[in-house]
């Protein structure tokens, strides 16, 4: 299992907006290849970042499946036009339970 760990920075007052894409787009995680689960963190310091966290079963369901697909274009579709600048995109696994 790998956790995809996408920190996001949103334009100030697009939270909402933001928020309901992403909302939208759990069906597109949900049907996924290897997609085990997904949700949506806020910081409480700085809230216009976020952290998605999407558990997968192998980088490649996320990184060749998934972003290669059509849902992937809906996703950011969705999402994008919030974004204040790119996503940091990175993985990790559990190493100490």
């Amino acid at each position: 299992m790998v956790y995809e760990m996408a920190h996001i920075a949103v334009q100030a007052g697009k939270n909402a907006e933001f928020e309901a894409g992403v909302a939208q787009a759990i069906p597109l995680f949900n049907r996924a290849r290897g997609c085990r689960n997904i949700e949506l963190q806020r910081s409480v310091e700085e809230p216009n970042n976020y952290v998605l966290v999407v558990q997968w079963d192998t980088v490649e369901d996320h990184m060749v499946h998934f972003r290669e697909s059509a849902d992937f274009q809906e996703w950011r579709r969705l999402v994008g036009p919030y974004f204040e600048k790119p996503p940091v995109v990175g993985h990790t696994e559990v190493v100490v339970k």
